[in-house]
């Protein structure tokens, strides 16, 4: 098993922009042979993986992370060639001007984002949105039309870098970092007993309305799940019971919306075992897959683990490696000594 940074990196280049995830999922679905039978859905493009084999006396567990990122998609080409835009997933407008973007058309283009300078600029107090932007691929109309259509994705590329300390940045750390930890999972449990038959299932078009996780629930209809996702932590200026801590460790899910019978257990075994753990309480739903998770056919028993991230829905987002691996260590730990969880 390659480490966690090379398989960031190897799950990080791929594009993978809400409702076009076939780099992404071909990237995963290579990872992933190594632990067991591995299938794409050819309707969303989400990833499943029976990991080892599978007893019809123990229960189901479903490990879920969503391996589509944000992104843009062309609208529209104007008389002189710029790229109009819409939003795949919430972007933030604030890291949009003057970025370099790649036009996944007929051909894979370099385009800019049209920045008017701070000089000639009447207004700079508010950030623009994906729909006040044009993307300049440097040619004129007839030549763009010929190489991309309307529904092509644009992307802001930014490759892996590693940071002080165990810290990278990227795009698409949200949630190629909940994929990691998937990976690292089934690498934890390979040849070891389970208390679970284990599914893993990386889903499809989380960021535009968690439409693979609907469907892919209902496909596998587990008696749990374990989401895991990316959450904020804590930069400059938030409000510290909002955020978690990076390389504080996973964020552990209590809410209305998940077991808290699984919640609980999470904690116990991370005291037990010495893994360093955080709380994510919320009020209501999560916004993660777990929503839709949580609801399929009958219910199924759901609990949520995040991977603290800085800069969420940017170019460059941050995350800690120990918290990637943490994080796996708590899951794996969890599916081999669940024990009872009836509520």
């Amino acid at each position: 098993m390659m480490d966690t940074v090379e398989i960031l990196s190897r799950l990080t280049d791929a594009c993978g922009v809400s409702g076009s995830e076939r780099q992404a999922a071909k990237a995963a679905a290579g990872l992933l042979k190594e632990y067991g039978e591995v299938k794409v859905c050819p309707v969303t493009g989400t990833v499943f993986c029976k990991a080892g084999s599978f007893d019809e006396a123990r229960p189901t567990i479903l490990l879920d992370a969503h391996i589509d990122e944000i992104g843009m998609i062309v609208t529209y080409i104007t008389d002189e060639g710029f790229l109009k835009a819409a939003a795949c997933g919430g972007i933030d407008g604030r890291a949009l001007l003057a970025q370099r973007v790649t036009v996944y058309g007929r051909e894979r283009l370099t385009g800019i984002v049209v920045s008017t300078p701070p000089h000639l600029e009447k207004d700079n107090t508010a950030a623009v949105s994906v729909d006040d932007i044009y993307i300049d691929v440097g040619m004129p109309k007839e030549r763009a039309e010929k190489l991309i259509r309307p529904g092509d994705r644009a992307l802001i590329e930014t490759g892996l870098n590693r940071l002080c300390g165990g810290r990278v940045t990227s795009k698409a750390l949200d949630n190629r970092a909940g994929a990691a930890v998937v990976l690292k999972t089934l690498e934890l449990i390979k040849n070891r007993k389970t208390a679970f038959n284990v599914c893993a299932m990386l889903s499809a078009q989380e960021e535009t309305g968690e439409r693979g996780a609907k469907t892919g629930a209902y496909t596998v209809n587990a008696d749990m799940a374990v989401v895991i996702d990316v959450s904020f932590a804590k930069t400059y200026g938030e409000q510290e019971e909002n955020c978690g801590v990076l390389g504080g460790g996973p964020m552990i899910g209590i809410a209305p919306s998940l077991s808290s019978a699984m919640s609980r257990r999470m904690i116990d075994i991370a005291k037990e075992k010495g893994i360093p753990y955080q709380l994510e309480v919320m009020s209501g739903t999560t916004g993660t897959n777990a929503d839709a998770i949580g609801v399929s056919r009958s219910g199924v028993m759901t609990v949520t683990v995040s991977v603290p991230e800085k800069h969420m829905h940017t170019p460059a987002e941050i995350v800690d490696i120990a918290d990637i691996e943490n994080s796996a260590a708590l899951i794996a730990e969890f599916l081999e000594s669940a024990g009872d969880i009836n509520a």
